[in-house]
């Protein structure tokens, strides 16, 4: 497995993080499988105790974490759903939390952490300016949990991969929402070290996508944030990147990305054919049922919505519009 971990990491993780995050399903979906041509499932995320799969992550860190370290609480960086399964995790094993968000982040995710018992810090406009406030407090002696660059988050986050294979076989392609890269290298990890015939595809945003821009460049790249419908998407992928980055470069196939509008009509397939509400960080895979990108997926496709976590006044309107963002 790239980077260091191996397929027992993945099985450790998944010991780990039992009784904190769930073994989500794995659904057909008759509508949109009519629609594309192709055999479409999704993996529900969204059925998370934190309405995201960032609990996998989460979890498997602060499970794997000292008694003293635990002792001494963690912190976090979040754009929202990593903060909420940090804080979530933390309250199960009772240690103390703190996450840093920039001004971003809606206000409905930053109040959901402030309920869970964590500390909130806001710190700047931009992803990067939340990691370097938590990076100071990190510096004071509480624990860092990354996002996503992080062994055991990326461990946590490829129980996912295994979840699928072991409930869908005969799948051709998993698409899987792309950001920092932990969710998407901990699947391709897995799936590949069990089965090289599986493509991963990863889908973001056209507005600050930083894994596409940095997979480019060959090195981390810095964007400019910009409001997306996909803003769990948003942030950088940190300029001392030393897992995720390697790994989507070595184990992703491809890296597709899709306007406003497409994530829209996404997030409008998922909740009138199937009834499932997704953020569009979430819905983002379904992005790419349509054509010319759903000719190039295979015949049998499981597409990971990765979260639920808007504010239902503002899904509401996106749902019910043209398309776009608001």
């Amino acid at each position: 497995m790239s980077g260091g971990l191996d397929l027992g990491d993945v099985f450790a993780a998944r010991k780990a993080i039992a009784g904190i995050a769930v073994e989500t399903p794995l659904v057909g979906s008759a509508a949109l499988s009519e629609a594309a041509g192709v055999e479409v499932l999704l993996k529900l995320e969204t059925v998370q105790p934190v309405g995201a799969f960032k609990i996998r992550g989460a979890a498997n860190a602060l499970a794997n974490l000292d008694a003293q370290a635990r002792a001494r609480g963690v912190v976090c960086a979040s754009t929202g759903n990593h903060g909420r399964a940090v804080a979530y995790a933390a309250a199960e094993l009772g240690i103390r939390a703190t996450v840093c968000m920039s001004e971003l982040v809606p206000r409905n995710k930053v109040e959901a952490i402030r309920a869970l018992g964590a500390e909130v810090r806001i710190a700047g406009g931009s992803q990067d300016a939340a990691q370097a406030e938590a990076d100071r407090l990190a510096a004071e002696g509480k624990t860092d949990i990354p996002p996503f660059d992080h062994p055991d988050v990326i461990a946590g986050q490829g129980t996912i991969g295994l979840e699928i294979l072991e409930d869908f076989p005969d799948v051709d392609t998993i698409v899987v929402p792309l950001s920092g890269g932990g969710l998407i290298a901990g699947i391709a990890a897995s799936v590949k070290a069990s089965t090289r015939s599986v493509r991963i595809v990863g889908v973001s945003m056209e507005r600050g996508a930083a894994m596409k821009a940095s997979v480019d460049a060959g090195h981390p790249v810095e964007v400019v944030e910009e409001p997306t419908l996909a803003d769990s998407l948003g942030g950088g992928i940190g300029p001392k990147n030393r897992w995720t980055l390697e790994m989507v470069r070595a184990l992703v196939d491809e890296i597709v990305l899709v306007p406003e509008e497409a994530i829209a009509a996404a997030m409008r397939a998922l909740f009138f054919e199937e009834g499932w509400v997704a953020e569009g960080a979430g819905a983002i895979g379904a992005a790419l049922l349509d054509k010319p990108h759903v000719d190039r997926l295979g015949r049998r496709i499981a597409i990971v919505v990765s979260g639920k976590n808007i504010d239902m006044i503002r899904f509401h309107r996106i749902v019910a519009a043209a398309g776009g963002a608001d």
